[in-house]
């Protein structure tokens, strides 16, 4: 009898095949064999049935559910900066939780403007060489409730751009906990422009 290693008894059967090879017949060892007949079946299957769930490249039409969850998702992580204002409070010495917290708010604020004057343009606007984008969209110009196939085609534009402003806002938020009691106000700001 064998043993495997922990001290368990293996219960294994040799079974001569009809061409008179030996072989180790177990109930694992059945389970595995019939799953890996499974592997071929499945990934044919899959290859027929995926072109049933690819969009069609068509005119674009908003979705109230992915606009829903985009807008949902945007004001959770919205609701980070504060509670990261309140965290990053707590770990400084008392002298400094005003200014610590002031620094997550007024993230908020300055990179709003930031974001909404050229930032969003510069990130998301047609690219120059791939590296930088254009300011086509200088002040949200062009930026409207259509959507935009180049990134998403079921959420309005302005959706999106609001989406991703949120994390253009909550990364020098994050930031701000590496600067805590060592940075001035103005140069925090200056920072964040």
């Amino acid at each position: 009898m064998r043993h495997n290693q922990w001290g368990m008894e293996l219960k294994t059967t040799h079974v001569l095949t009809p061409n008179g090879a030996s072989t180790i017949e177990g109930p694992g060892i059945r389970r595995a064999a019939a799953l890996s007949r499974l592997g071929p079946m499945s990934l044919s299957l899959t290859l027929l049935i995926l072109p049933a769930f690819a969009h069609a490249q068509g005119p674009s039409k908003i979705s109230a559910g992915d606009t829903a969850w985009m807008l949902s998702a945007t004001a959770l992580v919205m609701f980070m900066t504060p509670g990261l204002a309140l965290f990053y409070g707590g770990m400084v010495r008392t002298k400094n939780v005003l200014g610590t917290l002031m620094q997550s708010f007024v993230a908020l604020g300055v990179i709003t403007l930031v974001w909404v004057l050229w930032g969003y343009s510069l990130t998301f606007g047609k690219d120059h060489f791939g590296v930088i984008g254009s300011l086509s969209w200088l002040g949200l110009n062009g930026v409207g409730l259509a959507p935009n196939p180049d990134y998403n085609n079921a959420v309005p534009h302005q959706a999106f751009m609001i989406y991703q402003m949120m994390f253009a806002i909550i990364t020098p938020a994050l930031i701000s906990g590496a600067v805590a009691e060592r940075i001035k106000f103005g140069s925090y700001v200056l920072f964040l422009i």
